[in-house]
């Protein structure tokens, strides 16, 4: 592995396995400090390896929770890809940290019990015990952990083969800009469902307008991410990458640019709906152009093509064949929330509980980014992991937020939150008089996922009916390839969110993209309103909020729609 591929999320990958082992052979203090240093380097806007080439070990050092021990370990991974303390310790528990990540509920203390009572070391031994009876009669496991356990597996089965967008979209541009700069290469684009901005992809499609495509093929298959090229020809190859993806590279002409990006951007029904129109109005329509008989008559760009078949050019978010085609040829189509169109973000974690940064930090990291306002929505007392804020520690928060106000004057503007616990019952985990000194309460599940769906909405419903309470933060609880929603009744939340003027969050942090698109559609349909949050932990996660205005489109909700798309006065005065 060369150094550039050396990223920050390799590092962090890294030291959080060393985090969880040590955990596992019951190693005191050390595992929450790779756990925490993690966290800061997985968060960090600027690149380690670029940190370590200016400053070297020393520069290491400074980076938060990183001492001598960690920092050696980090310049070890950057100038060889590999860490030998890493690599010993795996060796005393051999187990697939990887395969259990999906499966809800299996921690390293039980994952490790489970190695050394069964010797289960990945998900298909996990499966046979299980499925055996074997962990039920574990001590601390039971009968219900057992199906627990199996569900998990038919979750992660379910969900196999998909990448969260996110997570992987990083690769996918690194490889598009590399693309991009190669001699002869007149325009570069991603698209298939990654283009549409799915939540998760099976795999990405790449096209290039070139009129030599021999040495980009060349450069395509030898390129140091791929793993296993399936095929390599004159204007289409093929590779597996590394991380398990598989991504195609096809090179057309200028000519039939246009009808090859939208071949291959598909959906798949959304293209058979437009063929159908194409022969009805007498064209005959594929991934090389529109055609009369044998003269092309469309296809250099997308929106010729649109215009030829008689309807507006449609985003590619809204492209599954839902409504969008008849609305296109009425000349209906929404205006569509804009990739810049964001003034604020109004979910927002520092170091006062499970951030990685220091509020003056977060609102830094927010106006390079182009926000006007924040707000900070520090976990409650309830989430003890997180050490949740009590009543005295929030009043502290809100000095301090005050103080920096006056420090900030007509940069930024930081609101005082609160990602208050829906408590079992439905009442929350702060008193109303505390709520009611914050400018904006979001309330959020973060237990009892399990109950029946009718309590489980009602409980819902009734923090909802707190007059305190904004927003509902990531409404379905799901975590996409790693937990199922939990069973609610999401067009009762709706009609009650319309009822009580509560905004429904679509949370933009890749893993959870929550609310779902058709769910957006339904808010938009009945005039709830929504926020678009990044949910940052640190400052380099504010450009998750990209990933939720394309989910957002994929619902297609409008910028009156999305209330932090608003300035701030018009945003507050629109709350309760």
């Amino acid at each position: 592995m060369s150094r550039d591929q050396i990223t920050n999320r390799i590092i962090a990958e890294i030291l959080s396995e060393i985090s969880i082992y040590l955990e596992m052979q019951d190693v005191p203090f050390k595992p929450r400090a790779y756990e925490k240093v993690a966290e800061i380097i997985g968060g960090l806007e600027e690149e380690a390896r670029d940190i370590y080439e200016k400053g070297g070990l020393k520069a290491l050092e400074e980076i938060p929770g990183v001492g001598v021990s960690i920092a050696e370990k980090i310049e070890e991974i950057i100038k060889t890809g590999r860490c030998k303390y890493y690599e010993d310790i795996k060796k005393k528990t051999p187990v697939r940290l990887e395969e259990f990540g999906g499966i809800e509920g299996l921690g390293p203390k039980s994952i490790k019990k489970l190695y050394q009572k069964l010797g289960i070391k990945g998900i298909a031994d996990l499966e046979k015990a299980a499925r055996a009876g074997k962990i039920s009669r574990l001590d601390g496991f039971g009968k219900k952990s057992e199906e627990n356990i199996l569900k998990g597996i038919e979750f992660v089965k379910k969900s196999g083969g998909r990448f969260v967008l996110g997570s992987v979209m990083p690769t996918i541009e690194t490889i598009e800009e590399r693309l991009r700069s190669l001699p002869g290469v007149e325009k570069t684009i991603v698209a298939g469902s990654t283009r549409r901005s799915k939540e998760t992809i099976g795999d990405a499609d790449i096209l290039v307008v070139s009129k030599k495509p021999a040495p980009i093929m060349d450069y395509f298959v030898e390129m140091p991410e791929v793993a296993q090229v399936h095929a390599h020809g004159a204007t289409k190859s093929s590779i597996k990458i590394k991380s398990g993806m598989d991504i195609d590279l096809r090179v057309v002409r200028a000519n039939s640019y246009g009808a090859a990006l939208n071949y291959f951007t598909g959906s798949k029904d959304h293209n058979v709906a437009l063929r159908k129109i194409a022969i009805s109005k007498g064209y005959k329509l594929n991934e090389y152009g529109l055609f009369k008989r044998k003269k092309q008559v469309a296809g250099k760009n997308e929106e010729e093509l649109y215009k030829a078949l008689g309807m507006d050019y449609i985003e590619p978010e809204m492209r599954e064949n839902t409504g969008e085609i008849e609305l296109a040829r009425k000349h209906a189509l929404p205006v569509l929330v804009g990739y810049n169109d964001l003034r604020g973000d109004l979910q927002v974690q520092t170091e006062w509980t499970d951030g990685s940064a220091s509020i003056e930090n977060m609102a830094l990291a927010a106006r390079k980014n182009g926000l006007e306002y924040i707000v900070i929505t520090d976990h409650t007392k309830r989430l003890a992991m997180t050490h949740g804020l009590d009543e005295k520690r929030i009043l502290k928060q809100m000095a301090e937020i005050d103080r920096l106000n006056k420090k900030f004057a007509g940069k930024i503007k930081i609101l005082k939150g609160s990602e208050c616990d829906i408590l079992k019952d439905g009442s929350l985990d702060l008193p109303d008089n505390i709520l009611a000194k914050l400018d904006v309460v979001g309330a959020s599940v973060h237990s009892y996922f399990n109950l029946p769906r009718a309590e489980q909405t009602a409980r819902i419903k009734r923090a909802m009916e707190n007059k305190n309470v904004d927003i509902i933060f990531h409404p379905t609880g799901r975590i996409i390839n790693r937990r199922e929603a939990y069973e609610v009744d999401m067009d009762e939340l709706i009609k009650a969110a319309k009822k009580t003027g509560t905004i429904m969050e679509i949370d933009a942090y890749p893993d959870r993209l929550d609310l779902k698109d058709d769910h957006i559609r339904k808010c938009v349909e009945m005039g709830v309103k929504m926020s678009i949050d990044s949910d940052a932990h640190s400052p380099a996660h504010f450009p998750y909020l990209e990933y939720g205005i394309a989910q957002a489109r994929r619902g297609w909700a409008e910028r009156k729609d999305i209330i932090n798309a608003w300035p701030v006065a018009k945003m507050l005065e629109f709350l309760k």
